[in-house]
């Protein structure tokens, strides 16, 4: 199973072009729908609010469009997942987003698909080595 990472999520539907082939393969390859941490529809409102991300409709139709797919599950932030994200081991940044991404992988046993350096090199999750576009 696989976690997306919300800049993956976003590039797999608005361009996916810009994906390495290893994360294109890894969404459409799995036999379960990818993992998408309802933190990320939060961090897509917020960008978009903010002018930091431009979809092509608007962030709320977009996010419904993602539901009805069936490549996605979205995984609600619970409990656990807080409390994980509080206590993640070892040097991590304060960024509550990323730390409950990385909480939402290790909660499900998925690997985390991202291009975050700090994410990649923190070593208490798995993540997607990818490729070049």
């Amino acid at each position: 199973m696989i976690v997306l990472d919300t800049h993956i999520w976003v590039g797999y539907i608005d361009d996916p072009a810009s994906l390495p082939k290893s994360a294109l393969d890894a969404i459409r390859g799995g036999r379960e729908p990818g993992g998408i941490s309802s933190i990320s529809v939060g961090e897509v409102f917020m960008l978009e609010q903010r002018g930091r991300l431009e979809l092509r409709i608007p962030a709320r139709v977009w996010v419904e469009k993602c539901e009805r797919l069936a490549l996605f599950h979205f995984v609600p932030v619970d409990n656990t997942i807080a409390r994980i994200a509080v206590e993640l081991p070892g040097p991590l940044h304060q960024d509550l987003v990323d730390r409950i991404i990385i909480a939402t992988a290790l909660s499900l046993g998925a690997t985390l698909v991202t291009r975050d350096r700090k994410i990649i090199e923190y070593p208490h999750v798995r993540t997607l080595r990818l490729s070049t576009p």
